[in-house]
């Protein structure tokens, strides 16, 4: 029987008799009833005493664990375990490691701390069975360890095959027989077998496999394709690789029209495991996988131009070139061959085409004549097909056509020739040709009037410059003619034109010829046609006479028939009836004196005696002359009556006369008389003043002679050395011829008065000074007074009117000759602004006080102009700088403003000048994005520059800072307006979608904590535009739950979002609708939409999607603290600050809670939490306590803030406790053993003794019995309760000589088979036995149950049998 101790390591075991003392035996115990009694009683009071010496020959106590977990990154040399053992023993502990997998740790032989020897490696072996043995001077202790080794993330994923590459058609037939061929490689049939259709997207290219040998998440596998060659945004996505390395295709392939060869960088990640402490993923090193794209003969030829045009002249040879066309096989990859033909031609057989060095080259086949072509613009058009030689994969010739233009060039072979025809009826045949044409024409038609009746045409055939010429007029009559055209091409209709109405005189020709000359400009060939012109005479011209007043002189009372005129002829062009002329007298004074020769026009007196000059002195006709055409023209005949003078007029008396001027009348009568006959113009008296300085002041009677002064006579107006007086000379003529006359003198003597006011040497007096010039000299004014006294031309000035007291007269001086001047200035101290008043009406007044005491006052007007000086700034117009609005995008284009100025010089030239732009956005200076938008003209026009470019995202107000600039303005003074701004609000248009905005945070749903209507995420975007049309609305589009083994299932109605906004930001909150499942593990993928407002029909929308990662209770850990859980409550941020600087996880708070039933523990509070990554993964306890460790500062906080246990509390005792609980139950179990073994030997000691008793009266019976002859019996006592079917062997006695014994106690009813306490066990089945009664002591020694068996008798029938002799010690009756 062997005793372990509950507190010591497993496989330290002492044995039971090391308790007892060494003197006694290790067998049964041996003797008699009372001797063992006393031993055995006497054992029971010493053991107490026993015990104390045997504790201090024990082994040493271990305590070693029997299972370490060790992760494969363990350094080597770092400690593994630590083996804790003590002993009583002074001599010191000696370790050691051995066992199966001992060469992987090493023990220094004095310290307990088992080393890393060499590096674990889970992927090799991932359990490890070692020996640890600790030793002092008597014992040795033997512990088995089994060492797990923990997977760590320490190998990257590796594929299998890193040469890859394949070929995929561009082209496939579904259900093709290649199940065979995929089988043997693994490839998709759309890469093995190319045939007629198109590859479908989603068709499975090729598939990869990289294993990964580590465990778990650390040894999953996910693909990626880092990069697609050629590198294009299409082909980025053109091909995408799921999660079992298969390779699908999502887009079509085309050989020539994208790419004939892919390559494909793909890499492998594992999902990610602890490596040193920290997780880690590990990648693979990227392969290459190359896609050859096999080309299918499946498209057309393509010629290599779309258009082909050539031009050949008309007098190309046969076999000439043409042209080349070109066609190539459209599937580069293979690259047929081609054959040229002509299917179809606007003019067959003209051109022919030959296959030559894979082209075709087009030739001329025949004769070419342009002028066929010219209704087909002289163009052919050929057909040419190029077919490929083997057929594509349809069966059926791949061909393609295109049309070829060839246009046939001119040749200069023709010269332009003269049609009658018009020219939109011309059809230019040979019998439309002439030479020779004639019109009409009325003469002196005018300038470009054409010739009527004449149809012409010139043509020439020829195109182009060989189709131009010139036309021109020859002969002698050209000059009166012109051509038009000058110049023509091709075709034109000829008009001869007058070009001098003068010379197309029907009066000098009647017929006139000119010749058109048509000439070829290239090849000066030409063609002449003549035209004969018509004139047609008209009346127009009627007569004229030379002259239209013809005067003539007749002797009074002369002879009939006295001819007055015979060259009074008039003249008349015209031909015929036109020209012929009649004359006439029109009835009149005179008439019927006179008469006319109507065929030749001489005029005669018709009554002589009737002709009298005294009568009528002169006679007034009109003669007249009419032609054919009753056109007319008339002349005036003045005749004069001739008489004779003879006498002279006879003056009598002189003539002086004296007179005040002014006041003062001359009348005086001059006496004359003429001797000729009275009443006759030779008797008739004329007086007459002649010319002298003053004859204009005076009047004569011619027929009275009454001299008379015309008006005052003013004594100023006489030359002063004539002291006032006048001599004026009157002659008295007669009427006769000659006329005869004499002459007198008349004197008159003019006395001066004050009469005449002073007079200004100008009527009005402007002048012009200068502003802001004081003290200026304006002008000088004059007055003169006529009057010849100097009593009475005395002058002095006084200055009056608006403004006057602003100027000066001064320095009136009188002159010579009544003159008298002053000077008009400034003062001083005075100077005139313009923009204050740019003019001043001032009155000078000139007076002359008369020696009589009579005042004579002149006043004259004085206008002073100030000049303008440009010396004030302009201004600008506040009205014009009102704010306006412009929509953005290319909305307006053109002037939006118009910005004035203005200046209140009068030379002011203002120019607007632009100075500044100012961008901002939202009040924000954004720099110079605007600079370019608008511009600012000179004459203040504000334009829109870049319409398009106009953005109220980036810019929704711009300022232009204009001033205005006076060009004109004086040197010295400011030219420059103030700056003003005029505010452009730029207008929003809904341009711009919606934008979600990043987000740093990982959204990580908790089931056990989020509840109906809490929000779990959020997002927030924004749109760049403003207003309405900014304005977002979200909606959740889709739900999905990917399950960590990549399940994907849709969830409806789990989830709501609302949309909130502020300043511009639009949030939109994603709640919880319904609680989550917490069993479910992985993550919720929300797809959220955000819309912008819909004002134009047009909605914008973005979309993004978020993972919801779920944590489950599987993560919850708890924490203990020593404080209260209100102080929990209140520290609860410091202490997930703390948490979380030394986890880096975002910490989620469960409960606080108190600890119920306070019991030893050091705790009185818990709290509950999760510990979750960024990337929604969280923490374990394990790895909590590690990271916590790690960081000391946090760990330091955390115990600050009543942090005692990591876990619960039941399974953090500390070390002191755990080892006083220890203690005591070790304690317990010792006692509770030393009290069952006590009782065991009792037990066993009295079973022995009643066994031993039964087997003695067994012998008694044995005596009797012979060998062999046992009988049946029922029992057999002190054995077996049953005879041969449960009978001990050992005891071969007749049944009916041993008796029933019956046990007094409930030991009896145990078997009491011999096997029980030996090593011989022929019979596994316990025996049951029955109670037997106890017999009475037998003697001492010899043994009597060895010595009866011994003497027996062997029968007769035993004697052959195998003798079977056991020494049963269990059986032993000695003691008895």
């Amino acid at each position: 029987m062997v005793l372990k101790s509950a507190g010591w390591a497993s496989g330290a075991s002492v044995p039971i008799c090391a308790h007892w003392c060494p003197m006694l035996p290790l067998r049964p115990f041996r003797g008699t009833g009372p001797v063992r009694m006393i031993q055995l009683w006497l054992l029971c009071f010493l053991l107490p005493a026993l015990e104390e010496s045997v504790t201090a020959q024990m082994p040493p106590t271990v305590q070693v664990p029997p299972i370490v977990r060790l992760p494969e990154d363990l350094a080597v040399g770092a400690v593994a375990f630590t083996v804790s053992a003590k002993s009583d023993d002074p001599d010191p502990l000696t370790y050691a490691v051995s066992g199966e997998d001992g060469s992987f740790f090493s023990v220094p032989s004095n310290t307990g701390e088992v080393l890393l020897a060499k590096p674990l490696d889970y992927e090799t072996k991932n359990i490890l069975f070692i020996d640890v043995f600790v030793s002092n001077s008597r014992y040795q202790v033997k512990s088995a360890v089994t060492v797990i080794v923990e997977d760590r993330n320490n190998n990257a994923p590796v594929f299998e095959t890193t040469n890859l590459s394949a070929n995929i058609s561009e082209r496939s037939q579904p259900d093709h027989p290649v199940d065979i061929l995929r089988a043997l490689t693994g490839l998709s049939p759309w890469v093995i077998c190319p045939s007629l259709q198109t590859l479908p997207v989603g068709s499975v290219v090729f598939s990869v496999r990289a294993v990964d040998k580590d465990t778990g998440q650390a040894g999953s596998v996910e693909y990626f394709i880092e990069k697609v060659i050629p590198n294009s945004v299409e082909n980025q996505h053109l091909f995408e690789i799921l999660q079992n390395g298969s390779i699908i295709l999502n887009g079509s392939l085309s050989y020539n029209n994208k790419s004939s060869f892919y390559q494909l960088q793909l890499k492998a990640c594992d999902l990610g495991g602890l490596l040193g402490n920290e997780t880690v993923v590990q990648c693979s090193q990227s392969i290459f996988l190359s896609f050859s794209v096999l080309d299918q003969p499946d498209l057309d030829p393509q010629f290599v131009r779309d258009i082909y045009s050539a031009s050949v002249s008309e007098d190309a040879a046969v076999g000439t070139s043409v042209l080349v066309v070109e066609a190539v096989d459209s599937d580069k990859g293979v690259n047929d061959g081609v054959t040229y033909s002509i299917s179809n031609s606007t003019r067959p057989g003209w051109f022919r085409i030959e296959t030559e060095g894979g082209v075709g080259v087009i030739r001329v086949n025949d004769t070419l004549d342009r002028e066929q072509l010219l209704e087909e613009d002289e163009e052919v058009h050929v057909q040419v097909t190029a077919t490929e030689h083997q057929l594509n994969i349809y069966g059926q010739d791949a061909k393609a056509s295109v049309w070829v233009t060839i246009r046939v060039t001119d040749v200069n072979d023709h010269k332009p020739e003269f049609y009658n025809c018009s020219l939109e009826t011309c059809t230019f045949t040979p019998d439309e040709a002439q030479v020779n044409f004639s019109g009409w024409v009325e003469e002196h038609a005018a300038t470009r009037i054409p010739i009527e009746g004449l149809t012409m045409v010139a043509y020439d055939p020829d195109k182009g410059n060989n189709g131009n010429f010139e036309l021109s007029l020859m002969g002698s009559d050209a000059p009166a003619f012109s051509v038009a055209p000058m110049r023509a091409a091709g075709s034109a209709d000829v008009q001869v034109l007058v070009r001098d109405s003068k010379m197309v005189d029907y009066e000098i020709k009647t017929v006139m010829v000119v010749q058109v000359v048509a000439t070829d400009l290239m090849s000066q060939s030409s063609s002449v046609a003549s035209v004969t012109i018509h004139l047609r005479d008209i009346n127009d011209h009627w007569p004229t006479f030379p002259k239209s007043l013809y005067i003539f002189e007749v002797p009074e009372h002369c002879s009939t028939g006295f001819v007055v005129t015979d060259d009074t002829l008039a003249t008349d062009p015209d031909t015929g009836e036109w020209g012929r002329i009649t004359y006439s007298l029109r009835p009149g004074n005179g008439a019927d004196l006179f008469k006319v020769n109507p065929e030749n026009g001489t005029v005669t007196v018709r009554d002589g005696p009737k002709l009298d000059r005294e009568s009528q002195a002169v006679y007034y006709l009109t003669l007249q002359a009419t032609d054919g055409g009753d056109q007319f023209s008339t002349t005036i005949l003045e005749i004069h009556l001739l008489d004779i003078n003879d006498n002279a007029p006879e003056v009598t008396g002189s003539y002086n006369i004296f007179v005040q001027e002014v006041t003062g009348n001359v009348s005086v009568t001059i006496q004359a008389h003429d001797k000729d006959q009275p009443d006759t113009n030779n008797s008739l008296l004329v007086y007459s003043l002649l010319p002298g300085p003053y004859s204009h002041n005076f009047s004569l009677d011619p027929e009275k002679g009454i001299l008379t002064n015309l008006g005052p006579l003013d004594r100023e107006s006489i030359d002063p050395d004539l002291n006032g007086r006048i001599v004026l000379t009157v002659r008295v003529s007669d009427c006769g011829e000659p006329p005869l006359s004499t002459e007198v003198n008349v004197t008159v003597t003019v006395e001066d008065i004050n009469d005449n006011q002073p007079i200004f040497n100008q009527s009005s007096y402007q002048f012009f000074v200068k502003e802001g010039d004081p003290g200026a000299w304006v002008g000088t004014v004059a007055a003169w007074d006529a009057d010849q006294t100097d009593a009475n031309n005395r002058i002095s000035f006084s200055l009056g009117g608006t403004g006057a007291n602003n100027f000066l007269l001064q320095g009136s001086s009188i002159l010579a000759d009544g003159w008298a001047k002053s000077q008009l200035r400034l003062p001083s101290d005075v100077s005139l602004d313009y923009e204050m008043q740019n003019f001043f009406s001032l009155t000078v007044t000139a007076d002359n006080p008369g020696a009589s005491g009579t005042e004579a006052v002149t006043k004259v007007s004085v206008s002073v102009n100030v000049v303008d000086v440009n010396d004030e700034p302009p201004t600008l117009v506040v009205a014009s700088l009102r704010a306006i609005s412009v929509a953005e995008n290319g909305s307006q284009h053109g002037q939006v403003a118009e910005i004035r100025a203005q200046d209140v010089d009068t030379t002011a030239q203002l120019v607007i000048e632009l100075m500044n732009v100012i961008c901002t956005k939202a009040g924000v200076d954004v720099g110079s994005l605007c600079q370019a938008w608008f511009s600012v003209d000179a004459n203040g026009s504000v334009s829109i520059n870049q319409s398009e470019a106009i953005d109220f995202e980036v810019c929704d107000l711009v300022t232009l800072i204009v001033r205005a600039w006076d060009v004109n303005t004086d040197p010295g003074f400011e030219a420059y307006s103030d700056n003003g701004s005029l505010a452009i609000n730029i207008e929003d248009v809904n341009d711009n979608a919606p934008y979600f905005l990043p987000e740093d945070k990982t959204f990580v749903i908790i089931p056990e904590l989020v509840i109906p209507n809490q929000q779990v995420a959020s997002v927030q975007a924004r749109d760049e535009d403003s207003g309405d049309n900014a304005a977002i609305v979200f909606s959740l589009l889709r739900v999905d739950f990917v399950s960590k083994d990549g399940t994907i299932t849709s969830f409806d109605n789990f989830f709501r979002i609302s949309t909130s906004s502020e300043d511009g930001l639009f949030t939109g909150s994603i709640d919880l609708v319904t609680s989550l499942d917490s069993t479910l593990q992985g993550t919720y993928q929300v797809t959220v939409q955000a819309q912008d407002h819909t004002l134009d029909s047009v909605a914008h929308k973005t979309q993004i999607t978020l993972n919801l990662f779920t944590v489950d209770q599987s993560y919850r850990v708890r924490l203990q603290f020593s404080t209260s859980r209100e102080e929990v409550g209140t520290n609860i941020e410091d202490i997930k600050e703390a948490l979380a600087q030394a986890t880096r996880t975002s910490v989620y708070v469960v409960d606080i809670q108190d600890v119920t039933p306070k019991t030893r523990a050091q705790a009185i509070s818990y709290m509950d939490a999760y510990f979750v990554f960024p990337n929604g993964t969280a923490l374990t306890l394990d790895e909590l306590r590690v990271m916590i460790r790690r960081d000391q500062d946090s760990l330091t906080q955390l115990l600050n803030l009543g942090l005692v246990v990591l876990g619960s509390q039941e399974s953090e005792e500390t070390g002191q406790q755990q080892l006083l609980s220890n203690v005591i139950i070790g304690l317990a179990v010792v006692l509770v053993l030393v009290i069952l073994i006590m009782s065991v030997v009792l037990v066993c000691l009295r079973k022995s003794y009643n066994r031993k008793l039964r087997a003695m009266k067994a012998g008694k019976e044995a005596r009797k019995t012979a060998v062999g002859a046992a009988t049946s019996a029922p029992t057999i006592p002190g054995t077996n309760v049953y005879n041969a079917e449960r009978a001990n062997p050992m005891l071969d006695l007749p049944t009916k000589d041993l008796e029933y014994v019956s046990s007094s106690t409930d030991q009896d009813y145990v078997s009491l088979n011999s096997l029980d306490e030996n090593s011989v066990d022929l019979e596994k089945d316990d025996q049951n036995t029955k109670e037997v009664p106890k017999p009475s002591p037998p003697e001492l020694d010899p043994e009597p149950l060895t010595a009866v068996l011994a003497e027996r008798k062997v029968g007769a029938k035993e004697q052959q049998k195998e003798v079977l002799a056991f020494s049963n010690a269990g059986l032993d009756t000695t003691d008895l």
